[in-house]
């Protein structure tokens, strides 16, 4: 509407709704394409939404709950405020950006101390406060000071002023405020603290009220001067602190953040214009103080400040009449804090966190000054003030809406709803819209509880850490507060994404990576792996390298199916094989099949995906590729066809198809699919809706994984031995070697007895002796009681099998192979 030049007050409320209506709508299916396009499951034809007609009468039907119960009510406190939304937010809405403001340090002169003119100590003195809102001294009621710090009396040289100080602060007030010099006089006891009032810096000008020193806990000494102003119409400690005290706070500026007619000098002042820049409040403030002589210094302070998350401008906290829910009432705040420890939390730090703010959190403001979102749909007795509270009136509220959706209550009028009980006159339709996170919090109830096919309380609620404060939390409180605990039995939390030097991504940083770009040129299962692959609970660092890294493990996972595919054409047609008649090697890789099952299960149970999805991954490329496929390719491609070793190994290769396919789907779920079709091409069933394998106990093999685990050191060496050789130039294949591999430690030596050294090394001559190897053997620093002597094999090198071997032509009829070569082609 802006952009467009429009003024949103202006238009019709039905017809600005109608627009926002369609708006949404739209985004609707943009995301709904780009979830599709990520891979993620859901009913995409039947999504839910927060303004489908059925999800804002039960969330009408949710927020009736509370004015039934006594939860909510009406009250005037100061709330963080959008001049440029000119609503009221919650925390949940608020960002915090870095902001540059305007800092202040002020004298309050003493008038009294416990009624009688202040004492001959304190004749004339003045307390000093810091502020980083100049604008707020119209609103100043009080000055809190703190029981724990120790508190001085200065005499600045220059002027001759006695200023009171916070002890600690004292030099950094010298430093800030530009005193060249000053000299501490004496100590001020709290309890002279307790007694002082003051005027205000302003009270020549209008400001003639009071001014009482006030103790507050959240004053420390770690920044100002150990004295914080209060403006009970401007913060919620003030408020609070103001309200003990039965100090009320003042209306000083209204929704443009404009200062009241009722405002001393500063009267049309603003604090923000509409566009959110700074108006030119500050600046008067400052003037009027600076020609009071109260003003001892200012300056300028970068820190985070309260921004919209909308408009990103900063906010104000401005007193104003809204609706609450009570923490209190029905005893909401405890039961949430209970409903917390009953829940899991991933990770599990997310529960001190959520803990935290819900101890700590005022009321909740439920009530926004917009024209779109489900309306508080209460009406409130105009002479009394009371909440209607009629369970008849409710429902047809309730019924009204799922029918014609929110739009209902700005069209129909009052007496439609009250019935002949009541007389229209009589109420007041409130207009307010409700909080955004009220409806999202509401979801448990639209979604779980009126779908068959779902269940409440959830297994899961899963979203960024920011919505401890968000949606978890509104969740929670809605929940407590109309059921008595939480709408989930779990919660996961993941990190953000940062540019790869860990900066926030940002278009004029130019560091800004979309996932649509990268989708767009290396596929979503590169997102989704790279997703998987690291912690999720941190933020994740994206850069080209990652997605370099990321595109590379991807095609060596892409490499082990097609390798798998292509060995398996039609292993259907092989004979079962009885476990216990397959070579050890076939059985180590079930051992290691279940095994993997334990830690897959237990890691995607506990939401582990980086523990699931690595495991997987170092499997696939370290004990498949780089060692069980790399020695079975003999037997695959050169034994004969019915040969056992090659029957196993081919049953073994459709046990890991059937594991990994189902195992990697959650990630890799365009691929999975891929490659189960490709195999099964007149499948009707998606790889999706597979169950995980069930692993026979029997694979469980720990004494022949112990046994493997010291054959692969033993094979460690030879390879590393070999390598040398080939990039020496002595050889060109590991198969033109027959190393003499010397083993000294007994239990190596004995884990290698009975094994086919050439099938496992790679090898055509291979041999172990027990001899002590000589010196130039080739050797491991970490592997001990092992040495290799590289030799070269004798013989021909085998036209189909490629080992050298001195067999070659002993078949007449195939002069150019091996004898096992022979007998598998036949003739």
């Amino acid at each position: 509407y802006r952009k467009a030049g429009k003024n949103k007050d202006e238009v019709p409320i039905v017809e600005f709704r109608r627009e926002c209506r369609e708006f949404a709508a739209h985004w609707i299916d943009v995301q709904r394409e780009q979830f599709k396009r990520l891979g993620v499951l859901g009913d995409w034809d039947n999504p839910y939404t927060t303004m489908a007609f059925d999800a804002e009468a039960q969330i009408v039907r949710e927020f009736l709950k509370f004015v039934m119960n006594g939860g909510l009510y009406r009250g005037s406190k100061p709330v963080m405020w959008s001049v440029v939304e000119r609503t009221a937010l919650a925390e949940a809405e608020v960002e915090y950006h870095d902001h540059v403001s305007n800092t202040i340090w002020v004298k309050f002169p003493i008038r009294s101390i416990s009624g009688d003119p202040a004492t001959d100590q304190l004749k004339d003195a003045f307390i000093v406060i810091w502020t980083t809102t100049p604008w707020t001294m119209p609103g100043n009621r009080a000055i809190a000071y703190s029981e724990k710090i120790s508190y001085g009396l200065y005499e600045v040289a220059a002027t001759g002023e006695k200023l009171v100080i916070a002890d600690p602060l004292a030099a950094q007030v010298e430093r800030d405020a530009g005193i060249t010099e000053w000299r501490r006089l004496a100590d001020i006891p709290i309890a002279t603290l307790a007694q002082t009032v003051c005027d205000h810096p302003l009270h020549d000008a209008g400001y003639r009220h009071a001014v009482p020193l006030l103790p507050g806990d959240f004053v420390t000494d770690e920044t100002g001067t150990g004295f914080v102003h209060i403006a009970p119409g401007h913060g919620t400690d003030d408020f609070e602190l103001g309200m003990r005290h039965g100090i009320e706070p003042a209306f000083t500026i209204d929704e443009d953040s404009v200062y009241l007619d009722t405002v001393p000098l500063f009267a049309g002042k603003r604090v923000l214009k509409p566009n959110g820049k700074r108006g030119d409040a500050d600046e008067a403030v400052m003037a009027a103080l600076r020609a009071a002589g109260r003003l001892l210094a200012n300056g300028k302070l970068e820190h985070q400040y309260p921004c919209s998350w909308r408009s990103k401008a900063p906010l104000i906290f401005r007193n104003t009449p809204q609706w609450f829910v009570s923490m209190e009432t029905n005893d909401l705040r405890d039961k949430a804090l209970a409903a917390i420890d009953e829940v899991q939390w991933v990770p599990g730090r997310g529960r001190a966190r959520i803990r935290g703010m819900i101890e700590n959190r005022p009321d909740w403001v439920l009530s926004r000054q917009r024209a779109w979102g489900v309306p508080l749909t209460c009406f409130v007795h105009r002479k009394s003030g009371e909440l209607l509270r009629d369970a008849q009136v409710n429902e047809r509220i309730a019924t009204a809406i799922a029918e014609e959706g929110c739009d209902a209550w700005f069209t129909r009028d009052a007496a439609s709803f009250l019935g002949d009980a009541y007389d229209a006159d009589d109420y007041e339709m409130v207009s307010d819209i409700l909080d955004v996170w009220f409806d999202s919090g509401s979801t448990h109830a639209f979604v779980l509880e009126n779908r068959p096919d779902l269940h409440s309380p959830a297994d899961l609620y899963l979203e960024g850490s920011d919505q401890h404060r968000g949606w978890f939390h509104s969740s929670l409180l809605e929940s407590c507060g109309t059921r008595g605990h939480a709408p989930y039995k779990a919660v996961l939390t993941h990190g953000f994404v940062l540019a790869d030097d860990g900066r926030k991504m940002s278009k004029s940083l130019g560091n800004a990576i979309l996932p649509q770009k990268v989708i767009e040129q290396s596929g979503a299962e590169i997102l989704r792996l790279m997703t998987a692959s690291i912690d999720y609970v941190d933020d994740m660092r994206i850069g080209q390298e990652l997605i370099k890294t990321s595109t590379d493990a991807y095609r060596k996972l892409r490499n082990t199916m097609r390798f798998l595919l292509g060995n398996l054409s039609d292993v259907t047609a092989d004979t079962p094989l009885n476990y216990h008649d397959m070579p050890e090697l076939e059985r180590w890789v079930l051992h290691r099949l279940h095994s993997l099952d334990r830690v897959v299960r237990e890691a995607y149970h506990d939401y582990d995906f980086n523990r699931a999805f690595n495991a997987l991954f170092n499997f696939c490329t370290v004990d498949l590729s780089a060692f069980y496929f790399d020695i079975r390719k003999d037997a695959l491609y050169c034994d004969a066809a019915t040969a056992p070793r090659r029957r196993a190994t081919r049953a073994v290769l459709d046990e890991l198809f059937s594991c990994l396919t189902a195992w990697f789907a959650p990630v890799l779920s365009f691929t999975m699919e891929e490659v189960w079709l490709t195999r099964f091409p007149g499948e009707t069933e998606s790889v999706h809706l597979r169950q995980f394998p069930e692993i026979p106990a029997e694979w469980c093999d720990e004494k022949l994984a112990a046994k493997w685990a010291k054959i692969r050191t033993v094979r460690r060496v030879v390879t590393g031995a070999l390598e040398l050789e080939r990039r020496e130039k002595r050889i060109g294949s590991s198969l033109e070697a027959a190393p003499r591999i010397h083993i000294s430690d007994p239990d190596l030596a004995a884990a290698m007895a009975g094994v086919d050294l050439d099938e496992i090394a790679i090898t055509s001559a291979a041999k172990l002796v027990t001899e002590p190897a000589p010196d130039a053997a080739f050797r491991l620093e970490e592997v001990a009681g092992v040495a290799v002597v590289p030799q070269r094999a004798e013989g021909r090198k085998c036209g189909r099998c490629w080992m050298v071997l001195p067999d070659i032509g002993s078949n007449s009829a195939h002069p150019d192979i091996c004898g096992r070569c022979a007998d598998a082609v036949g003739g």
